[in-house]
């Protein structure tokens, strides 16, 4: 049995205990928490006309060390797919991962909202978009009858836990520019990647060519609320339009926007993002260290993708783990969050250690 929105033995789960399915379940960071308290306090201007808000894109536009233009939305799905509908028009197409969370787990959204540009998937290695892949699928056909390219999806970090370099980026934008592409990264985990990479946000974004990001605030420790940054201004007219066409305009915007100021304002967001990226580090090791489990992609952030024996997953289960198998290429995807401990980890693996022994 897989484990999709639901667990197979709901009476099972140890209620509070920390889980591994995914950084959607960790709580609101302290840093985020603290800020968010105190913007609840009198009144404020509504629909981001708030100091909170104002502070928050300022402080995101001082991150990236360029002018940019900020909007705050209520989740991933709508960043992303209102992101990708201001690249393209309905006879246009997005090139993507077959992997991709804008093809997979958007329920179509990206279609929606842009009114039928289509998503046209590519494979690669690591989960990663190449630019060989780019280029094969743009001179695949060019006739009228074929919807144009308009747009290449990236994410960051990928959907199988892999992060791209600031120079596999570039030869993307490389690809991308020369054949009149915009560049859209979907930056749930953006902050992992950072971490991992030690590099500035600045070298894989603008400086790499990204168009528009999607910066992830919910898997990192924000309760609700995505960032959209837009690096060319071009593409981000009328775009607050679109948010509230789509239901996406905050009227108390300061309740979006001032968690952000909590994360940004000391360094919380890279803080709790290496300490995730940490955890999925020690859960790596511990499986490697055991019989019978085979780690599938590389561990660069805060995932693990793991096969283990047959029936194991399900005992897991039975123990009160929860855990995803039908995300990513196969076997079980295990998440750290922010608030993932040493603990957490090596109760993890006592448990998937003392039912191997049983199958030996």
């Amino acid at each position: 049995m897989s484990l999709r929105k639901g667990n197979p033995n709901p009476a099972a789960v140890p209620t509070g205990r920390r889980q591994f399915a995914s950084d959607n379940y960790a709580g609101i960071c302290p840093e985020a928490w603290a800020v968010l308290a105190a913007a609840n306090n009198g009144h404020e201007q509504a629909y981001g006309n708030d100091p909170w808000t104002a502070e928050a894109t300022g402080m995101i536009r001082d991150l990236f060390e360029t002018r940019c233009e900020v909007f705050f939305v209520f989740n991933g799905t709508a960043a992303n797919s209102l992101a990708l509908a201001s690249l393209c028009q309905s006879y246009h197409s997005i090139l993507c991962h077959e992997l991709a969370h804008v093809d997979t787990d958007e329920c179509g959204a990206p279609e929606f909202f842009s009114n039928g540009t289509k998503l046209l998937t590519v494979a690669g290695d690591n989960g990663k978009v190449t630019p060989a892949a780019v280029e094969r699928m743009v001179s695949r056909r060019t006739d009228i009858h074929y919807p144009k390219p308009r747009a290449v999806s990236l994410t960051q970090s990928t959907e199988v836990g892999t992060v791209y370099t600031p120079d596999e980026l570039k030869a993307v934008w490389s690809v991308t520019k020369s054949l009149g592409l915009h560049l859209h990264m979907d930056g749930a985990r953006f902050a992992n990647a950072v971490a991992s990479l030690g590099v500035s946000p600045k070298e894989i974004t603008w400086q790499a060519g990204i168009d528009v990001l999607c910066f992830g605030g919910t898997k990192n420790g924000v309760g609700v609320g995505e960032a959209v940054v837009f690096f060319d201004l071009k593409l981000a007219e009328e775009f607050d339009y679109r948010c509230k066409q789509a239901g996406q305009l905050a009227s108390k915007m300061r309740f979006l926007s001032a968690p952000w100021v909590g994360m940004l304002r000391d360094g919380a967001w890279l803080k709790r993002a290496a300490h995730a990226n940490a955890m999925a580090a020690r859960l790596e090791a511990g499986l490697r260290s055991l019989p019978g489990i085979n780690v599938l992609f590389p561990r660069q952030a805060n995932a693990v993708f793991a096969t283990l024996p047959a029936g194991v997953p399900e005992a897991l289960w039975q123990r009160g783990w929860l855990f995803y198998t039908f995300i990513g290429a196969g076997g079980c995807r295990l998440m750290c969050a922010w608030d993932t401990t040493e603990a957490d980890v090596d109760a993890f693996l006592a448990d998937v250690a003392a039912l191997l022994s049983t199958k030996i």
